[in-house]
């Protein structure tokens, strides 16, 4: 089934950025709207304390998860928000790294934010994102 989302780049801007600027998704499209994607085991407990390239896997993995239930891979995300509890800017790549290589080719649009502290003991990283499909 062909993509929903279209990315747009601009000439205009810089292409050190690892996304593309923009995307749009037809009026037709179904939009999924996932809560944040935790690094949560099945148990409940957080996942990979203390290691935040190891907690945005599971949170990317989780939220590949929610995708599927809703009918959705992460080739239909239309954006992306990061966040990751830190400070330093080195955690927050070593969190972006894991979660841009987990999109492949897909480089939609992404927010990647320090933020003081999320929801769960021992969380690091959460990744929101919204997509869209055609259900036709």
């Amino acid at each position: 089934m062909p993509s929903a989302v279209t990315l747009i780049r601009s000439a205009q801007l810089s292409d050190v950025a690892e996304y593309a600027y923009a995307a749009t998704a037809p009026a037709d499209a179904r939009l999924i709207f996932l809560a944040g994607a935790c690094p949560l085991n099945d148990d409940g407990s957080t996942a990979a304390v203390g290691d935040y390239a190891g907690q945005a896997r599971r949170a990317f993995e989780n939220m590949r998860t929610a995708l599927a239930a809703a009918g959705a891979t992460p080739q239909d995300v239309v954006s992306t928000r990061v966040l990751v509890a830190s400070a330093r800017q080195e955690d927050l790549v070593a969190a972006w790294e894991v979660v841009r290589a987990a999109f492949g080719d897909h480089d939609a649009p992404s927010t990647l934010l320090g933020v003081t502290v999320l929801g769960y003991t021992d969380q690091l990283v959460e990744i929101e994102a919204v997509a869209a499909v055609l259900d036709r």
